[in-house]
C-alpha cells in the first residue's frame, strides 16, 4: 500500500496537495467546531460515517484527518485515529477490543498508566495477567478462553527489554487473538510493527513525534476494519478529541521526525557509551549497546535506536538514586520525553513499590532521555554527578 512511498516524503509533503490547502506551504488550522450542509438530506447521510465525513470536531477535522493519514502511512497502516492523549488511545483501543468477563495477556514492563488503566478494567470484570519472556511459548501457561488480547511493548518501559515481535504476533494470530503494541520508544521512524503481524499500534504523539514538549496527543493505527469500529464507538463516547491546533503542531513535529531521531540516535549512544564504562554504574539498558541481551534481536527489527534509556546505579538506596539525578545540571526532572531537552528521573521515588516490582524496576535505577544538546556537554554532567570530576 505504502511500498513505495519513503518516510521523510510521508513526514513532509505526504497528503498536502490537495484542494483546500491552496498551496500553503504549512497546512491550514481548522478551528472550529462545526461543519454546516445545505439540506437536511445531506446532513442525515453525514452522521453515520462521522469519522469521514467532516461534521462536529469530535469526530473528524481536516487538520486532524491530515495528521491521520500521514501516520498511517509511516506505520503503513490502512487507517488511523488520533486521541487527545496517548491513554486516551491506549484506554479506548482496549475498551473496543473486551467486554466484561474478558482477559489480556500483558508480555513485560509496559508504560505504568496502561498498567493502571487495566488494573481499573477490573472493576467491570475485565482481568490480565502481567508475563516476563522473552519466549512466546510461555504464555501458553497464561491463556484462556477468555483472553482477547496479547499487548506488548519494545523496546519494554524503562529497563527498555526487547522482545521478538514477529514470534509473539505468530503466537497470538495462530489462537485468534489481537496483539496490540506501543511504538512510542522508536517511533514508525525506526521501526514498523504492523509489517510484523502487529494487529494494531499505539504511540503518545506527546514525545518523538510532536518533538518539542509542547502538544499532548496519540494515536492508534492499524486495519480498517479493527481501527473504524473504535472511531465511531469509544472515540466519540469517551470524548478525547485531538484539537485541530495540536494536530498542526504534531504534523511541524513530523517534518523533522527523521532528522530528529538519527541526532537523537546518535547523542544517546555517545552517553550510553560512557556510562557503560563508568565503574558506578551496574548496568546499562540502552538497546543499541552490543551488551545489551535484545542488541542482535533488535537490529533484525529496528532500523535504529531512539535515546530513551536506563542506568541502574551501583546503590540499593532509593534516596541515593535520587540524589544522583537531583544533582544534574544539564538534565532536567520530568516524567515526560522526545523533545530537545534532556530529562532525567529515578522511579524508585515516583512509582509505589508493588507497582516498580511487577514491572520489575530495581531501587538504583534512573532513567534518562538525552536530548538535542551536546553530547560532550551531557557526559560531563553525569560525570560530574557521579564523582569523577
Amino acid at each position: 500500500m505504502y511500498e513505495d512511498i519513503d518516510d521523510n516524503w510521508i513526514c513532509g509533503r505526504y497528503g498536502e496537495d490537495e484542494p483546500w490547502m491552496l498551496g500553503a506551504v504549512n497546512p491550514p488550522v481548522f478551528e472550529n467546531s462545526l461543519f454546516t450542509f445545505p439540506t437536511m438530506e445531506a446532513l442525515s447521510g453525514a452522521i453515520p460515517a462521522e469519522d469521514e465525513r467532516y461534521v462536529y470536531s469530535r469526530g473528524t477535522n481536516p487538520t486532524v484527518d491530515l495528521l491521520q493519514r500521514k501516520l498511517a502511512a509511516l506505520e503503513r497502516a490502512e487507517r488511523a485515529k488520533c486521541f487527545g492523549s496517548g491513554m486516551g488511545a491506549i484506554s479506548a483501543t482496549i475498551s473496543s477490543l473486551v467486554s466484561a468477563g474478558d482477559h489480556v495477556i500483558v508480555v513485560g514492563a509496559v508504560y505504568g498508566p496502561t498498567t493502571q488503566f487495566l488494573r481499573y478494567l477490573e472493576k467491570f470484570g475485565v482481568s490480565h495477567t502481567t508475563v516476563h519472556t522473552d519466549n512466546p511459548g510461555v504464555l501458553d501457561s497464561v491463556v484462556k478462553p477468555s483472553t482477547r488480547i496479547v499487548y506488548l511493548e519494545s523496546p519494554s518501559y524503562m529497563r527498555c527489554g526487547i522482545i521478538d515481535i514477529r514470534a509473539f504476533a505468530g503466537w497470538a494470530r495462530d489462537r485468534g487473538l489481537t496483539t496490540v503494541m506501543d511504538n512510542t520508544w522508536a517511533t514508525p521512524i525506526f521501526q514498523k510493527p504492523l509489517t510484523m503481524g502487529v494487529d494494531l499500534v499505539v504511540h503518545s504523539l506527546s514525545k518523538y513525534i510532536g518533538g518539542h514538549s509542547d502538544l499532548v496527543g496519540g494515536v492508534v493505527a492499524g486495519s480498517a476494519s479493527l481501527v473504524r469500529p473504535l472511531a465511531l464507538t469509544e472515540y466519540q463516547l469517551y470524548g478525547a478529541a485531538l484539537s485541530a491546533h495540536e494536530a498542526s503542531k504534531a504534523i511541524k513535529g513530523l517534518r523533522t521526525l527523521p532528522v530528529r531521531m538519527r541526532a537523537h540516535q546518535e547523542r544517546g549512544l555517545q552517553v550510553a557509551e560512557f556510562l557503560a564504562k563508568h565503574p558506578a554504574v551496574r548496568a546499562v539498558n540502552h538497546p543499541g549497546l552490543p551488551g545489551h541481551p535484545g542488541h542482535e534481536l533488535a537490529r533484525t527489527q529496528m532500523t535504529g535506536f531512539s535515546s530513551v534509556f536506563s542506568i541502574e546505579l551501583d546503590t540499593e538506596d532509593r534516596v541515593e538514586a535520587g540524589r544522583f539525578v537531583d544533582s544534574l545540571r544539564h538534565f532536567r526532572v520530568g516524567v515526560s520525553w522526545g523533545g530537545y531537552e534532556s530529562l532525567a528521573i529515578a522511579p524508585a521515588l515516583t512509582v509505589e513499590e508493588s507497582v516498580r516490582a511487577t514491572m520489575e524496576i530495581p531501587v538504583g535505577l534512573v532513567r534518562l532521555s538525552v536530548g538535542l544538546e551536546d553530547a560532550e556537554t551531557l557526559i560531563a554532567d553525569l560525570a560530574s554527578a557521579l564523582g569523577t570530576s
